[in-house]
């Protein structure tokens, strides 16, 4: 099941505010090389290319029908191409600016990737990332014990996506140990307000529940997305409701 790129923009404002909030802690450095791992539709990678003008930026995204969208945004300090995080730190390629937002939860083994990803910086590059804290947020919290569950878990073939998101503290102290310093790190809640049960259906379905469902039939995707939605009514019984949905923000700098 491919991303699709208009239900994941259905909350664009609700998704570009971390992001803001994160490339305000880049400090602007002349001729910087930077890259921007998941970029999605490039709209942000585009507006950091603006805001840092003497950069020049690639964006990477794993998905074709993402990108898709980025067509017409490049020039000669901006351009895409199509891979994952993974392939991209398979290069021996160094940056001065490493960006991520909301997408390095996709990854799997933080205490490898995140190493990686520093020996990736030129001495002085910066590290600016943003993921949601899916271990502390409901809706991951529901989606991962459903797909526990049967028939569910036979449907899946008892396959499940525990999140690979550590702590504050883990990524503090694997970010220390691994020469980043000037840190900032901060886990922030952005809130939601839902005045309906779909609305925030929606805002997971765009994102976490896609791998889940592209392992279904249609029977079973409906039947996963039908039980899904109760549990979402009986974990938010009032409405409008608010979810309290948590992101982990870091920035630091390579010695």
């Amino acid at each position: 099941m491919p991303w699709n790129p208009d239900i994941y923009n259905q909350f664009k404002n609700i998704r570009f505010k971390p992001f803001f909030d994160l490339a305000d802690l880049i400090r602007n450095k002349p001729q910087m090389k930077a890259i921007d791992l998941g970029c999605g539709t490039g709209e942000q990678t585009a507006i950091l290319a603006e805001k840092f003008p003497d950069a020049t930026w690639v964006g990477i995204d794993s998905s074709a029908e993402m990108l898709e969208k980025s067509k017409g945004l490049e020039n000669d300090r901006l351009h895409f191409r199509q891979a994952t995080t993974e392939e991209v730190l398979d290069s021996d390629e160094k940056w001065d600016l490493i960006f991520s937002n909301a997408a390095l939860q996709w990854s799997d083994d933080h205490q490898k990737l995140f190493p990686t990803l520093i020996s990736r910086l030129e001495t002085g590059g910066q590290l600016a990332i943003q993921m949601p804290y899916q271990p502390g947020n409901i809706l991951n919290q529901i989606l991962f014990e459903l797909a526990n569950e049967e028939p569910f878990k036979t449907q899946l073939n008892s396959w499940n996506r525990p999140s690979a998101v550590l702590s504050i503290d883990e990524y503090a102290q694997i970010l220390f140990e691994n020469g980043i310093e000037d840190l900032n790190l901060s886990q922030k809640v952005y809130p939601i307000i839902a005045e309906d049960h779909e609305t925030l259906f929606n805002f997971i379905s765009g994102s976490a529940l896609i791998p889940y469902l592209e392992k279904l039939n249609d029977e079973q995707q409906q039947l996963f997305t039908k039980e899904f939605k109760q549990r979402i009514a009986k974990n938010f019984t009032k409405l409008p409701a608010i979810y309290s949905f948590k992101r982990i923000l870091m920035y630091g700098r390579k010695k």
